[in-house]
């Protein structure tokens, strides 16, 4: 398989893990956009989040409470973060394995684009 995350999960492409169980991984985005850039990335390989299956959900929400423990283990969850999930080319998916992305350490923009 060509999918970048699915070789890091795979152990293929060395990578500091931050978190890991039996359904998610979690590491640092090598092109951060704030000071802490995490990705929270299932196991299980579902191409983006429009293809994602309603017995996913429990796993996404799974995603959102690992998030939430590495906003505080990384210091950045009592001034606040940001969690986004980007779906498809228009939506910024760069990577076609489903993952959400914990940005924090600076005041972000109030603006999205």
């Amino acid at each position: 398989m060509d999918c970048i995350f699915c070789k890091i999960i795979a152990g293929e492409i060395p990578t500091e893990i931050l978190y890991q169980d039996e359904e998610i991984i979690a590491f640092r985005d090598i092109k951060p956009l704030a000071p802490v850039h995490l990705l929270i990335v299932p196991r299980k390989h579902i191409p983006s989040l429009d293809q994602m299956k309603e017995s996913d959900a429990a796993l996404v929400g799974r995603m959102v409470a690992v998030a939430n423990k590495l906003a505080k283990d990384e210091g950045v969850a009592e001034k606040g973060y940001r969690l986004a999930i980007n779906c498809g080319s228009e939506g910024g998916q760069l990577v076609p394995h489903l993952h959400l992305h914990l940005l924090g350490g600076r005041k972000l923009s109030d603006r999205l684009s």
